[in-house]
């Protein structure tokens, strides 16, 4: 067999980093780990090829090749997606389609011969082997979650790797929480399930052998989701692992706010080589949290949260909703101001909307209030449902949330911020790479000599460089984020 895996186009979002990538001449921030994965569960004598369509183009020629094509992507993806399907099916090359999108919302697919839905450690061995006996079905799902002890080291060797700026890899599935929002639980279950530290070190010392040094992203739902298992079995290996190697690997990783509530915890994580977090904050508003449900962020100060994990030496990237029914009026003014006194560098703010199976979309289809699927796309200023504020009034609070944060003096004071907060590891060493000495001069160019907000640009690099030299290079980093949001945002009709 001849299997050709394809991911679709990313259109530009706060999370495509697209912009950005351009000062180290990246084309993407990550590759389609799910797709990895599953081409590393194929019989090892099919044929594969990998084609991510953000760094280069599918050709009719691709999909001749294949016997089946293999399309996985998330909800941001679905125009690119369905193009890909209708193509296949113009040249006759069958098209099998899975992962957590195309679970929750395989109805908006027509064209796609095979459907595996769910967890592939699953349902992929069941098309296996009803290929093999000439018995195919249109859908394959399941109702259980798997051992992720059965999740092979993805195929690595597919890649591009010089064109990636950072390298997923997972170690466990699930959230115990469930706030109404969000479909994890739906898809993955309230209860983490974890690989075994042997297996997610083998992951990491292929990765290593192969010769990637630099980002990696725990791509998982909820990295604490079993604070255990972390603190008494996995770090203390990462921490002795990472060491043994000199650190050749900068973390990133989800985590939900009460990670600062557990100070050895952090402690751990920062040992091992984490270096930077996404938290969910969502809203200031308490009633808003309550709402939803979230109450792992209630009852707290969250500004000292986010401080706290920043002085034991993580980033903390954050991302915020409004429209939730009980937000006031005064939202927009409050999301500004707590953005810029937790000096949240990224804060990725979206409208609110309710994803297939949450407990949002099933409330409002009670409520008459769903309009449509969700775009996916969190810059695009839709929603797919009736708010209770009017909605010309919500889409001009978050434009103005938007234009106001990501404004050059706001945001480098906020930059500044997080540089009087965070405290840096001093047991690691700051490496000075080729990508880091073309994205300094690149953003020395565009910042601080092309850019209206130049001037901001300078009074930043001159802080950083006299003030916490140590943070220089997290400074220009910081800076060029900046330049991409602000061109996101400027996208927003």
């Amino acid at each position: 067999m001849k299997i050709l895996l394809v991911y679709p186009e990313t259109p530009t979002t706060f999370w495509s980093f697209r912009n950005a990538l351009k000062f180290i001449s990246k084309k993407s921030s990550e590759p389609p780990l799910g797709l990895l994965t599953v081409a590393a569960m194929l019989p090892k004598d099919w044929e594969r090829k990998l084609i991510d369509m953000n760094l280069s183009r599918l050709t009719d020629d691709d999909i001749r090749w294949a016997d089946f094509v293999f399309l996985s992507g998330m909800n941001v993806h679905v125009e690119s997606m369905k193009q890909v399907i209708q193509r296949c099916n113009q040249l006759g090359v069958k098209v099998v389609a899975g992962g957590p999108f195309v679970t929750t919302d395989y109805q908006e697919f027509s064209g796609v011969d095979h459907f595996i839905l769910n967890e592939a450690e699953l349902t992929l061995p069941l098309f296996l082997k009803d290929l093999e006996a000439g018995t195919l079905k249109h859908i394959y799902s399941s109702d259980e979650f798997p051992d992720i002890s059965l999740s092979p080291i993805p195929q690595w060797d597919l890649l591009k790797f010089k064109k990636y700026a950072s390298i997923g890899i997972q170690y466990s599935r699930g959230c115990p929480y469930n706030c109404e929002f969000c479909n994890i639980t739906v898809l993955n279950g309230r209860k983490p399930r974890a690989k075994s530290k042997e297996q997610f070190l083998a992951e990491l010392e292929s990765l290593y052998q192969i010769g990637w040094r630099g980002s990696v992203f725990v791509v998982d739902d909820n990295f604490i989701g079993n604070k255990r298992k972390l603190k008494y079995e996995l770090l203390p290996a990462l921490i002795q692992w990472s060491q043994e190697r000199d650190y050749p690997f900068e973390f990133t990783t989800e985590v939900s706010i009460n990670l600062a509530d557990d100070q050895e915890l952090v402690e751990l994580m920062v040992d091992a080589g984490f270096e930077h977090t996404f938290v969910g904050i969502e809203t200031p508003n308490d009633e808003s949290l309550e709402e939803c449900g979230k109450k792992q962020n209630q009852k707290r100060d969250l500004v000292e949260s986010v401080k706290k994990l920043q002085k034991c030496g993580l980033v903390v990237s954050a991302g915020f909703i409004v429209g939730f029914d009980n937000d006031p009026p005064s939202i927009f003014e409050q999301q500004i101001r707590f953005i810029q006194k937790s000096g949240i560098v990224t804060a990725m703010v979206g409208l609110l909307n309710a994803p297939s199976g949450t407990r949002l979309f099933e409330r409002l289809k009670k409520e008459n209030r769903l309009l449509h699927r969700m775009s996916g796309d969190n810059m695009d200023g839709s929603m797919n449902f009736i708010p209770k504020m009017p909605q010309q009034k919500l889409v001009e609070g978050y434009r103005k949330i938007l234009e106001t944060i990501y404004a050059p003096a706001a945001y480098y004071e906020r930059v500044k911020t997080m540089l009087r907060e965070y405290q840096a590891p001093v047991k690691r060493p700051y490496r000075l790479t080729p990508d880091r000495i073309q994205a300094l001069f690149r953003s020395i160019w565009r910042l601080g000599i092309v850019e209206d907000g130049r001037k901001f640009y300078w009074k930043l690099f001159f802080y950083s460089l006299f003030k916490c030299p140590e943070k220089f290079g997290l400074t220009i980093t910081m800076a060029i984020y900046g330049f991409h949001f602000r061109r996101v945002i400027e996208t927003i009709s």
